[in-house]
């Protein structure tokens, strides 16, 4: 027989919280002496490794935080309102102040969104991929037959086929063919914040790519077996790879299959960060391969035939029929945007409008 928990009485309680607290102001104060150092030794040109790096962005991102929490600290009496704050808005403290509970609860709200985000992205590019089975069968253009057969054939395509085509597709010309709730979506699979035009969403996911892939090349230089698990729990969690339920050695698998597809095969970093979000939705583990395939045969047209263009451009084949047939695409997605923009404008005249009154 289980018996059931004993509470702990308030007075503990609170001893618990304020020495959880005070141990978080000590770490934080630590980790900037350690990250003063780490700032003057990069001024004076000396190299930072990942880790270093890691450690300097984390206090700078802690010391922001700390901004509109001083707040309540100066303010007469509105620390009075500081635990319904943090409450409201619990990634207001550094983190530091996180407790292992709340970390780990972090990790399964952040799992649930990527899934939910990745069924949402999966069904929308799903809707925008329509079958290419009714084009010409004469045009035996290496491109086309590829994505005839693709999506026309349940059968495991060649990898080297895969690999040469999914390189085709710079994330560019990938981002610039998403719609703005596939954007959105991208966003919060990503952990980026997504508000702002569809400019700004694709301007934050290019940087989060040269992010990656800045830290991918540090990983590969430095070798995966010198990340500590934490680091390689938060090197996984930054790329959307599973880590919840996951062992280490499943983990450094994961990123390691995911450095070799980036540096290796120079697979555009979108087009893994698609690979990986079907790959979550799998009931069992599918591979790399397996899970790109699944990728590529979702795209949708509009991004399909621009790569294609590019392709035949490079090779010197490009028809005039190629080039009118995606500018008509392109304009039909530019007034589809304009046409958005404009919709929300008038929404939120409409609220200026009713809020005055």
């Amino acid at each position: 027989e289980v018996s059931a928990k004993v509470k702990k009485p308030l007075k503990e309680r609170i001893k618990d919280e304020l020495l959880h607290y005070w141990h978080g102001t000590k770490l934080l104060a630590k980790e900037v002496k350690i990250s003063y150092k780490l700032l003057w030794r990069m001024l004076k040109g000396d190299n930072l490794t990942r880790r270093e790096q890691r450690q300097l962005r984390r206090t700078a991102g802690d010391l922001f935080r700390l901004v509109p929490f001083s707040v309540f600290l100066i303010v007469p009496f509105m620390e009075l309102l500081l635990p319904v704050a943090l409450k409201l808005f619990p990634g207001m403290l550094p983190s530091t102040f996180e407790s292992k509970a709340e970390k780990e609860e972090k990790r399964r709200k952040l799992l649930k969104v990527r899934i939910d985000m990745a069924k949402f992205l999966r069904e929308t590019i799903d809707d925008g991929a329509v079958a290419l089975r009714g084009k010409d069968s004469v045009n035996t253009n290496e491109f086309v037959d590829f994505f005839i057969n693709l999506r026309s054939s349940s059968k495991p395509l060649d990898i080297d086929q895969l690999l040469a085509i999914a390189k085709k597709f710079e994330d560019e010309l990938t981002l610039d063919n998403l719609s703005r709730p596939q954007l959105l979506s991208m966003c919060r699979y990503m952990g980026i914040n997504a508000f702002g035009t569809d400019t700004f969403l694709r301007y934050q996911l290019r940087n989060r790519m040269w992010e990656i892939k800045a830290d991918d090349r540090l990983i590969a230089a430095e070798g995966i077996e010198e990340l500590t698990p934490p680091e390689l729990m938060h090197a996984c969690m930054s790329r959307g790879l599973r880590t919840l339920g996951a062992s280490v050695e499943e983990q450094r698998t994961a990123l390691s299959h995911w450095i070799n597809l980036h540096l290796e095969q120079k697979l555009p970093s979108t087009l893994l960060v698609l690979t990986y979000a079907f790959a979550l939705l799998a009931r069992t583990p599918s591979s790399a391969p397996e899970a790109l395939w699944t990728t590529l045969s979702s795209l949708p047209d509009e991004l399909v035939n621009e790569a294609h263009l590019k392709v035949s451009e490079a090779a010197g084949i490009a028809t005039v029929k190629q080039r009118l047939d995606v500018i008509e695409e392109q304009e039909e997605l530019i007034e589809d945007e304009r046409e958005r923009r404009k919709l929300e404008e008038e929404a939120a005249v409409r609220s200026a409008k009713e809020a005055e009154e």
